[in-house]
């Protein structure tokens, strides 16, 4: 029989680092292809998930973006002035 593999409480069965690599006496392209006719397969069973957006769609979240960053801005900007104040009109005096 086979060695069975150690079971330890911690392993959670991810792999980190895939020691198959080519020119190892165990390097098995087979296993490989495998893998990756699973993975294929797996995409086009889920189907597509990246579903494109319209054009105004496209024009509303980029607006939107838009208005996020410059409301971010505008209020780094009022917290700067009113720290300038501060600092020059109470704390420096």
């Amino acid at each position: 029989m086979g060695k069975e593999p150690k079971k330890y409480d911690d392993d959670d069965g991810r792999v980190i680092c895939d020691m198959d690599v080519e020119g190892m006496p165990w390097h098995d392209r087979q296993v490989r292809r495998e893998k990756r006719a699973e993975r294929r397969a797996q995409k086009k069973v889920r189907g597509s998930q990246g579903v494109q957006m319209t054009k105004s769609e496209a024009r509303r979240f980029t607006w939107y973006a838009m208005l996020a960053g410059l409301t971010i801005a505008l209020v780094f900007s009022a917290v700067l002035i009113l720290f300038t104040l501060f600092s020059t009109q109470i704390w420096l005096r």
